[in-house]
Parts: C-alpha cells; structure tokens; sequence
C-alpha cells in the first residue's frame, strides 16, 4: 500500500529530475486515463473547457513546477488587456497600451531566457568578473510568449474579437499538446474550436493515433538513438576522423528534424484524438531545392509568425530592395536569438539571412537568364541541405570554438578509407541514418497512402499498433528519458 501511494505521490509533484515529457510512460498512462474521463463529458463545452484546462496546468505544473505561475499570470494578464484594447478610444493610447503589453511579456522571456547571456556579455566589454545567476528556464516560455504577442497584436489590429471568457482564453494558451514546444497557433484559429461540437470521425481519430505512432518512431527509436552518437562527437570532435565527424553532422541533422517534428506530429495527433485541429509544423523540409522553400516547410508556424509580426510590420517588400533585403535579415537575425541565448545562434540566423538574401538575388538572375530549371533543380537541392547541415553543426555544438574543431576535421581530415570500418562497427546507427532519411524523403503520396492504410484498419488493430510502439519505446529507452531538444528555447 505505502508502495501505491509512494507512486501516486510522484505522479502529483513536480520533480526537476523527472519533469512529465510526451515520450514518457509515465505522460502515456496519464493521457490514457484522461482520455477515459474526457470520454464522458467531451460534448459538454464548459465541463470539457474546465477538464483540459486543469490538466493542462498540471502538465504544465509535472514540466516546470511552480512556473505554472507565470503561465498563469499570463493567462490573467493579456486576457483582461485584450479585453480592454477595443474599449480605448484613442488610436494613440491604444497603441501605447498595446505595445506596453508586448514589452512586458517579452520582458519575462527576456529575464528567464537571456539575462546571463547580457550580464556575460556586458561583464566581457568591461572586464569584469561575472557570475552566472541561477535562473531556470520555464519550459515552452517562447511559444506562449509569441502566441499572446500575435494574439494582442490581432485584437489591435482588429482582425479578431477579445476572448469574452478568462477560461476559455486559459484554455487556448495552455492546451497542453502545444504548450511546451509548439506548434503556435494563432489565437483566430483556436479559439473558434473551443466550444464547436465535437464529433469523432474515424478518419480524424485515425489521423490522430497515426500521427502519435509516427511522432514516437521519430523522437524515441531514430532521434534519441541518433542522439548517442552525436553527443560522443560533439564532445570531443578533435578524437574522431573527419569522416566521423562527417556523420556526425548528417546524424544531427536527422536528429533535429526527427526530435522536433517527433513532438509537433505527437501534439498534432493528440489535439486531434480530443477533437481540435492544430497547424501543420513540418512538410519534408529537406526536400526543398532552395532556402526559401525550406523555410516554407520548417517549423511552419514559427517562420511564419515571423513573416506576419516581424518581416511585414518592418516593412517587408513595400520600400525596395535594399530594404527588404534589411528587413529579411533583421527578422532571421531575431528568430536565431529567439533560438537561444548565444552569439551561436544569432549567427545561424544571420547565415539564413544570408542564404535567403542571396537565393532572391539569384533567384531573379536566374529568371533574367532564363537558365533550365530541370539542372538547377537536383543542383539547388544539393546545395540547400549541405547549407543547411553545415549550420547545424553551430546550433548543436557547445561554442563556436568546437563548431570549428569539428568543422576542421570535416574539411582537412576527411579520409575516406574510414567508410568501410565505420559501417562493419556502427552498423545500427548507419541503419538508423538510412531508415530515418528513407522516411523523410519518401514521397507525399506514398506517406498519404500509408496513413489512410492505417485509418482502415479496425479500432483494436489501431490500438494494438499503438501499445506494440510504446512497448517498444518504453523497452529500448535509457533510463533517463530524452527530452525533446526544442524544450530548450
């Protein structure tokens, strides 16, 4: 009995050590408890709105402890101040109350998220002794930061009404498939879902449990077992070949993708078993021919948040080129630092910058030229994805100074004769490798097929699938659960 209620007791409080993740067990049985009583009362509005809502905060509370406060405050905060926008008459007060709301729930993510990055770099200019302060990150803190900003700025903007209920409002910016890692989702697409009747169609209820088998199998068998070789690597780059170092790069950029759209797939498919749609995150992003096709198909809602509250209200397109061009960069230079608290990330943003800029340059020298676009095609993809690769070696590695060792080793040490001993002693990875981009790559169509295939299947068939993969989660994780790499921004 004491051993019960030892187990029912962690499952309550929050532990810094074993925060609730998505990949978790213990997250597994819960969501299928919750779904049991969610079951019997999803058609009552105002009971369904209170049951997630406090789940919701729970979840939330079992990730980042008492930070649910700040949620919370939050919560309370651009709700009563998106009630009262309309109310003011003057445009200038308006607009004043507005930007005010926007300063303060910046001002939160900017003191959790980058005070020790300003106090070390200020500490750096004067030659000063600096001690990094103890400050935890809250987790998910950007994303609900970008959704009350963009929800603020549409009230403004009058392109939706003010939520009319603090519950509701609650409900939509701590609906926890989305809380903690996207996707963002724009107040004008969710808040209409929230009281409409849900009816579960066996299509939709297909779609959902799909999307949370194929989320598992990216983040929990490819990411996470990815994520061991990359981190031997990453550690010490100057103890392995250039050719090791070569796969390290390739193994990080499966990794990232599988782990971050691993997670948004299983928020997607969880939202749709309790009957609310969310945005498409990810679209085969390393498909894309171009850098600015691949920022059309990764992290959908964030590249796009930054094209409607930051690239546009800039300036966009409007006053020429040479502007646009200063606007594009400004807005990739913002979204690298959203990324994390260091110069690394503010230069992979700028090279981004870079890579749009000179796409569009080119992009109209091509057309001028009239060149054939069946040779640029497989030529623009290749070089797309080795641009792309080649960068995240800066986001993963710790500093600029292992980015550089490893990039080294790549460049002047890439022996080739390293291939052969590399496939007879790391044979799993390489078939993680070759399964994972297999996956990836395999047509729209054909992934079309394989889900409708499986909305066929009967109920059981669907539910054994889906136990039969987290048995298998559960059987080959470590100890310690991985959690998702975009926990981290």
């Amino acid at each position: 009995m004491d051993f019960i209620w030892q187990n029912v007791y962690e499952a309550l409080i929050y532990s810094p050590k074993a925060p609730i993740l998505f990949n978790s067990g213990l997250f597994m049985g819960l969501f299928m408890v919750f779904t049991s009583i969610y079951a019997l009362f999803y058609n009552h509005s105002k009971a369904r709105v209170a049951y997630v809502l406090a789940f919701s905060l729970y979840f939330y509370y079992k990730s980042s402890g008492l930070f649910v406060l700040n949620l919370l405050f939050c919560i309370l905060f651009n709700y009563y101040l998106g009630k009262k926008i309309p109310l003011i008459q003057s445009h200038r007060l308006r607009t004043w109350a507005v930007a005010g709301g926007i300063v303060l729930n910046v001002a939160f993510l900017m003191y959790f998220k980058y005070t020790n990055f300003l106090l070390s770099n200020v500490s750096y200019l004067f030659n000063a002794e600096f001690h990094r302060l103890e400050i935890f990150l809250p987790i998910g803190i950007s994303f609900y930061t970008f959704q009350t900003v963009s929800y603020l700025v549409d009230v403004h903007k009058e392109r939706i009404e003010p939520c009319q209920n603090v519950w509701d409002f609650g409900f939509y910016l701590s609906f926890f498939p989305q809380l903690v890692a996207g996707p963002i989702v724009r107040a004008k697409d969710f808040l209409p879902q929230i009281h409409q009747k849900i009816i579960f169609r066996r299509e939709d209820m297909g779609n959902g449990m799909f999307m949370v088998i194929k989320g598992l199998v990216k983040k929990a068998l490819i990411a996470d077992y990815l994520a061991q070789y990359v981190d031997i690597i990453y550690d010490n780059p100057t103890g392995y070949s250039g050719f090791e170092n070569l796969m390290g790069m390739y193994a990080y950029t499966l990794q990232i993708y599988c782990d971050f759209s691993g997670y948004s797939d299983m928020a997607i498919g969880l939202a749709l078993i309790l009957g609310f749609k969310l945005p498409e995150n990810f679209r085969s992003p390393y498909n894309s021919k171009d850098i600015t096709e691949f920022w059309r198909r990764w992290h959908i809602s964030l590249s796009t948040w930054l094209r409607d509250y930051i690239y546009i209200p800039l300036g966009g397109n409007r006053h020429g080129v040479e502007k646009q061009y200063l606007f594009l960069m400004l807005t990739m230079l913002i979204g690298g630092f959203w990324h994390g608290a260091d110069w690394k990330f503010v230069f992979w943003g700028g090279m981004h910058g870079a890579g749009l800029i000179i796409h569009k340059i080119f992009g109209e020298t091509a057309k001028e030229m009239e060149w054939n676009t069946r040779l640029l095609t497989p030529i623009g993809w290749l070089i797309t994805f080795h641009f792309v690769a080649f960068l995240w070696i800066f986001f993963r590695a710790d500093s600029f100074t292992v980015a550089a060792l490893s990039i080294n080793r790549i460049v002047f040490d890439l022996d080739w004769a390293y291939l052969l001993p590399f496939l007879q002693t790391r044979g799993l990875l390489v078939l993680m490798l070759c399964v994972g981009y297999a996956l990836h790559f395999t047509s729209e169509k054909d992934k079309n097929h394989l889900r409708e295939y499986y909305s066929t299947l009967p109920l059981l068939a669907k539910a054994l699938l889906l136990i039969l993969i987290i048995q298998a989660v559960l059987q080959i994780q470590n100890e310690n659960v991985q959690p998702f790499i975009y926990f981290q921004f």
